[in-house]
């Protein structure tokens, strides 16, 4: 199994933040850290607000700011929100119909089953179990 880059992102953005919870950061500073698009970054940032992990807020002083404790966002749980657009294979979307072993398929169960139990595992930890603090040059 591989994540995507977006899902990658996010991580770090929330791992990032969780070392300084209290402190809000913009995107332009946390794409120059990880060396990545900040308009990517962007779009991360919107995905986890939208998801009710962070607060956004414009302005001086502005950026944005864990909406919930670490401990408090399950890592599963963030990982399925990004990569809720992502089929693990073809035969998942909405519309895939490519599949010519559908509906005599007995695989598209058991990736169903361990994509669930993969979610379920992360699940099992928090943000506060990975919380990044940049090490002091």
């Amino acid at each position: 199994m591989r994540l995507t880059s977006f899902t990658d992102f996010g991580l770090r953005v929330l791992m990032r933040m969780a070392g300084e919870p209290e402190r809000p950061f913009t995107t332009a500073e946390l794409a120059n850290e990880f060396r990545i698009s900040r308009n990517h970054l962007a779009k991360v940032i919107s995905a986890l607000s939208a998801g009710g992990y962070l607060e956004t807020r414009r302005g001086g002083g502005g950026g944005a700011v864990l909406a919930r404790r670490p401990g408090d966002i399950r890592l599963g749980d963030v990982v399925a929100l990004l990569e809720a657009d992502q089929a693990l294979v073809e035969c998942f979307l909405p519309g895939g119909k490519a599949c010519t072993l559908l509906p005599a398929c007995r695989l598209k169960a058991r990736l169903a089953q361990a994509q669930a139990s993969f979610i379920a595992d992360l699940n099992r930890g928090t943000l506060a179990d990975c919380v990044y603090r940049p090490v002091e040059a």
